[in-house]
């Protein structure tokens, strides 16, 4: 077998072993409280996300979020900031959350973040499959929005970010 069939499941692994903060090994983030980066137009496999999770939560009983475009603008910057260093994971995680806080009125802030899969339900299937990424999604939260990006291997970066006001 070859070593790229088994890249979803190394993603898969590599996921589940995140915690919600970790190491300032890498540049940080830039996301300044007063100039936050414009959110981009959503991408189809965006739009696919936030449907198939408010499917999810209205499925088991629970109200659908809300989308917000300063929650995309906080989750682009970390989508970026993943592809440049070739990192997935919750480097920053504080800045992001004190900058939905001054910016969304956030009084919780919670992610989830993905890499290498190829479709809107790939990714979220694997995180309804991980009870920590899961309880995120069926949180006690209000809004949400996700980013979505390609490297130039054509690669796909997620950041999902969930809020409650």
């Amino acid at each position: 077998m070859r070593i790229s069939r088994f890249l979803p499941l190394l993603a898969v692994f590599t996921m589940l072993s995140f915690s919600s903060c970790s190491s300032e090994e890498f540049p940080s983030e830039t996301i300044d409280s007063m100039a936050l980066p414009a959110a981009p137009a959503a991408k189809t496999i965006e739009i696919e996300i936030l449907e198939l999770i408010n499917a999810h939560r209205i499925n088991e009983g629970l109200t659908p979020l809300n989308n917000h475009n300063t929650i995309k603008a906080v989750a682009y910057t970390h989508t970026d900031y993943m592809i440049e260093s070739s990192n997935v994971g919750h480097d920053n995680f504080f800045q992001r959350k004190n900058s939905l806080i001054d910016n969304a009125n956030a009084t919780r802030v919670s992610e989830n973040v993905a890499y290498a899969y190829s479709s809107a339900q790939s990714v979220v299937n694997a995180w309804l499959n991980s009870e920590g990424h899961r309880h995120n999604i069926e949180g006690d939260f209000t809004d949400f929005d996700i980013s979505a990006e390609q490297n130039e291997e054509g690669k796909w970066y997620f950041t999902n970010i969930f809020i409650k006001r």
